[in-house]
């Protein structure tokens, strides 16, 4: 497939969404920037005037039904083919499970699991008119791993995994490849409002490289995942972009 259809992107005005939507621009897709924060979507939208049409900006709650519906709709009709989704809209706590509440842990949920959901199967309805596409789902390698604090977001992100897989059996008859990427800690403005002085320095002692990942060293992944060109056999898989966290057993101290 040709740069010539268009990507969603949620969470697409900050962070690794952000950092999204900047290399699909520069390598001449057409981009919807899906954001709830009016913001961010502000701020986005200054930092890319210089693409004109080639990018647009949409305040869309992806944990509702009619909105990703309208919004799938929208992009396909009116700045379509709708060829790519990145879900990488997100949201997180770190609390003991024994502190979490049933209202914060069905609110993760919805956003992260059901909202990746309804992304990709609104989606799906069109792509599989076009006779294909790709679908890249942002998960967590807190949803491969025990971390604490993740009750809620780890249970999310272990689903989004699940789910990945599932959809990528489901769809391949119609031409869908469906793929996800783990990051591990990147410095994005949740991360940063998230993770602790003690959490940084746990994840510091625990990822080989030593370091935090910027966003651009996750998007990277996404690009190579939505390009057919480069892409074309992979479905079902998540790519670990964490540093080796993931992979790590006892490490130097």
């Amino acid at each position: 497939m040709s740069k010539t259809g268009s990507v969603i992107v949620t969470g697409g005005a900050s962070g690794i969404g952000l950092a999204v939507v900047e290399d699909l621009l520069k390598e001449g897709w057409r981009v919807v920037a899906a954001d709830l924060a009016p913001g961010a979507i502000a701020r986005a939208r200054e930092a890319f005037t210089a693409y004109g049409d080639q990018v647009r900006f949409a305040e869309v709650d992806i944990s509702e039904e009619t909105a990703v519906a309208d919004l799938v709709a929208t992009t396909d009709d009116t700045f379509g083919p709708l060829w790519g989704v990145v879900n990488s809209a997100g949201i997180a706590k770190d609390v003991p499970a024994l502190e979490t509440s049933v209202e914060m842990f069905r609110k993760i949920l919805d956003v992260n699991l059901v909202g990746t959901f309804l992304v990709a199967r609104e989606a799906a309805k069109v792509m599989k008119a076009h006779g294909g596409g790709s679908i890249v789902n942002i998960a967590s390698v807190s949803g491969m791993r025990g971390n604490m604090g993740r009750a809620a977001y780890g249970s999310s992100k272990g689903g989004v995994l699940t789910l990945t897989k599932i959809l990528a059996v489901e769809f391949a008859a119609y031409g869908i490849r469906v793929n996800g990427v783990a990051p591990g800690p990147i410095e994005t403005p949740l991360v940063k409002e998230v993770h602790t002085k003690e959490a940084r320095e746990a994840w510091m002692r625990t990822v080989p490289l030593r370091r935090y990942a910027q966003p651009r060293e996750v998007s990277g992944a996404i690009a190579f995942l939505l390009d057919e060109t480069k892409s074309s056999f992979v479905t079902g898989e998540t790519i670990c972009v964490d540093g080796g966290f993931a992979s790590g057993g006892l490490l130097p101290s």
